[in-house]
């Protein structure tokens, strides 16, 4: 099945890694066309060969397209994501906008695919970077013993923040690494190179981040169970692209380590690297350009009954972002959960 698509956002940095997802993919696209800002709109991109004009964002630009995958700020997407829809779309939203919306799905392909019957406002949710990666790695654990708790800890990248975040990255190590006066941060909170953030979100509630009540939030409706907790500590670190996340689980019932790797084994999406001693542990740079959900360190937690301990890593810009939103489409089409034309 060939479908119609349009990339909203193509020129920023997601949208760059969607149209490379695309291309590895293989994606049965008939048609395709590339929207953005005003700013953006008019210039060329060149996509398999091929050049194409960048259109601005609006009603007939959607007319006749099946499949939308967007990447702008959630602002625009509460505008545009709609026109789309009314168009006859179906929108895989990349902005926080949609998430928790109880008439949007909000999906990762490995977790919860069926919820993608039933679209009524015909937009998915793409959900926050850090929860994708943590969500891979949980749903066969808690299918095996069910999971009563999470803590988890992020090591975020830089990249998290965009162009603008691995620019200010790299203009500080430059600075340091010559002995010159770090320029003035705009992106982050506070100066990233040789240093860890954990204020790096706009403040929620009770002392939260936004980033780290997205985790909360988003966890119990992908697994679609709100009993699971999370204690979540989200941090910016000084890594380009690649989060990592330390992750402690309670579950209701036994489970080994052996067990926990087997079921991981098996699991869609997920490559279990652990071996410490032989120094097979996830590592962010290793994860660079995959699409898979790395997990390893696993251990028992001797301080509570049926607890373990992970390391999982996965790159935020695909995993965490563009290619969990193609994965979305593939289903829609393999499945033919699109709507009719």
């Amino acid at each position: 099945m060939s479908v119609s698509v349009a990339v909203v956002g193509a020129t920023g940095a997601v949208g760059e890694i969607m149209r490379q997802v695309l291309c590895e993919h293989d994606f049965p696209f008939a048609s395709i066309k590339f929207l953005a800002s005003e700013r953006s709109a008019g210039k060329a991109i060149d996509f398999q060969g091929k050049r194409y004009t960048i259109e601005p964002i609006r009603p007939e630009a959607f007319v006749g397209v099946q499949i939308v995958l967007s990447s702008t700020p959630a602002s625009v997407s509460r505008e545009t994501s709609p026109m789309a829809a009314r168009a006859g779309a179906i929108v895989i939203d990349n902005s926080s906008a949609w998430r928790m919306d109880p008439e949007v799905p909000l999906v990762v392909p490995e977790v919860n695919a069926d919820a993608l019957r039933n679209i009524p406002k015909g937009i998915v949710a793409n959900p926050n970077c850090s929860t994708i990666q943590m969500v891979v790695a949980l749903k066969p654990l808690h299918d095996l013993a069910r999971i009563k708790r999470v803590v988890v800890s992020t090591y975020q990248a830089s990249s998290g923040k965009g162009a603008k975040g691995l620019f200010e990255l790299d203009a500080q190590i430059s600075a340091l690494g010559k002995g010159e006066k770090v320029p003035p941060v705009t992106a982050h909170a506070a100066q990233l190179a040789g240093n860890c953030l954990p204020h790096d979100w706009k403040l929620g509630e009770d002392g939260y981040s936004e980033e780290e009540i997205k985790m909360i939030k988003e966890t119990k409706k992908i697994m679609g169970d709100d009993t699971i907790q999370v204690s979540p500590t989200t941090v910016r670190v000084p890594v380009r692209t690649g989060h990592s996340e330390s992750i402690n689980l309670e579950f209701a019932n036994p489970i080994t380590p052996e067990q926990a790797r087997a079921a991981l084994r098996n699991a869609p999406g997920v490559i279990v690297l652990d071996d410490y001693a032989k120094g097979e542990v996830p590592l962010a740079l290793n994860c660079l350009g995959r699409d898979e959900t790395f997990v390893g360190r696993i251990r028992r937690d001797p301080t509570v009954a049926n607890g373990l301990n992970l390391w999982v890593v996965a790159d935020n810009l695909r995993k965490g972002a563009a290619t969990n939103a193609v994965q979305i489409a593939e289903v829609l089409v393999s499945r033919g959960w699109l709507p009719k034309k």
